[in-house]
């Protein structure tokens, strides 16, 4: 059946019925798990979530069910993006507040991730401030769905949707790359762009590694050439730095590690501005949390960190470094809240001016969240996804 009432929608509908779907009845977990063919398939959906939403038509696919969220760490924009994504496809929403559960009197994560799922289609999961912990969270939780599925506790199996860990943010990353498209006009035209991934001076501590390796993770795969810029001693993790050097010499592209952000600046199409902790700190922070350190060895931890940060203040994206890319002409990105020199900080990641010009650009970035979400749900729930989405048009 040709879809006639939305112009453009046909070509990309076909497209999706085509794929052979792979993560039908799986988890999205990272980025870098899933097949490119699976990414694009997934960034088309978007399209068609976004034009059937521009036209006013519904997309209630699910006649009744829960979309569970646990975040573990604090959330605007990934939190009402899962929430935002959950009514798009007729599920009702319900955050898990674990201060509110028996998990507060040892309930297990095996005990817990049955006891959600009984009438349950997806659970968004954030835990992203611990590291070597997050994903493997999310992992018992689908472990522990998949015991009791085989069993028949559960009549259907959730989805574990990854909504940040230690180790990738991929609703962010993909929101980025849907923002890329739309900006250079195809994925196609992506290769041979020069993005640089940088560190930016916060006057805060303790923020994760996930976003920067979540972008090193995937833009790898689609011909970029990908720059990561840090001061010495904020290293990313280093099996990602691997798996980012190994996908851009598969795809063509390239991938380069430099402790100068001008030097990332320069030619750069894309630019990315962002803080995050040392590994080091994040996996001190860790230990004190588990172990009971008490919250004097966090201000310690704390003061060490924001003294270090202290060195590299002129780590700003500015008009100085700006005029440094391909002709002025430059994308910035950011995840959202940025620490805007003058405005949020004295001194931050970003300059008030620089900010302001591409401010409504920014939220165009963010906008793609709840579709790219939908998108997972899809993808993981149904095996014809493009048959589903037909009845809603």
């Amino acid at each position: 059946m040709e879809v006639k009432t939305i112009p453009n929608i046909e070509p990309i509908m076909q497209k999706i019925s085509a794929f052979k779907n792979p993560l039908y009845n799986r988890d999205f977990l990272l980025t870098w798990e899933q097949e490119e063919t699976t990414l694009r398939i997934l960034l088309d959906l978007v399209e068609v979530l976004e034009l059937i939403h521009k036209h006013g038509r519904r997309v209630s696919v699910f006649p009744h069910g829960l979309a569970v969220s646990i975040f573990r760490d604090k959330s605007t924009r990934t939190r009402f993006s899962f929430a935002s994504a959950a009514s798009l496809l007729g599920l009702a929403l319900q955050e898990l507040d674990e201060t509110k559960t028996q998990i507060a009197h040892g309930e297990t994560v095996r005990e817990t991730a049955t006891m959600i799922s009984f009438l349950t289609q997806a659970i968004g999961v954030r835990d992203d401030m611990f590291i070597h912990e997050g994903h493997e969270y999310m992992q018992e939780v689908g472990h522990a769905l998949d015991e009791s599925f085989l069993e028949g506790i559960l009549p259907q199996r959730p989805a574990v949707i990854n909504l940040q860990c230690d180790r990738d943010h991929p609703t962010q990353s993909l929101a980025d790359l849907k923002h890329l498209i739309n900006h250079f006009g195809g994925i196609e035209e992506l290769r041979g762009k020069k993005l640089a991934m940088t560190w930016a001076y916060s006057p805060s501590y303790g923020k994760p590694l996930s976003v920067p390796q979540g972008i090193i993770g995937l833009m790898t795969r689609f011909g970029m050439e990908v720059t990561l810029a840090h001061p010495q001693g904020y290293e990313l993790l280093p099996d990602i730095i691997d798996i980012a050097k190994k996908q851009a010499q598969q795809s063509g592209g390239a991938f380069h590690q430099t402790q100068s952000m001008q030097e990332a600046f320069s030619d750069a199409d894309v630019v990315y501005p962002k803080s995050w902790a040392p590994f080091n700190v994040m996996e001190e922070r860790s230990q004190i949390l588990k172990g009971g350190g008490g919250e004097a060895a966090l201000n310690q931890l704390e003061k060490r960190c924001l003294q270090q940060n202290a060195n590299y203040q002129d780590w700003e994206c500015n008009q100085e470094k700006m005029a440094l890319t391909r002709k002025g002409a430059v994308l910035y990105l950011h995840c959202l809240p940025a620490d805007i020199s003058g405005v949020s900080c004295r001194q931050g990641e970003v300059s008030a001016d620089i900010f302001n010009r591409y401010r409504l650009m920014t939220y165009h970035e963010a906008s793609h969240k709840p579709y790219v979400i939908a998108a997972m749900i899809l993808l993981t729930r149904f095996s014809d996804p493009a048959k589903v989405l037909r009845h809603c048009l």
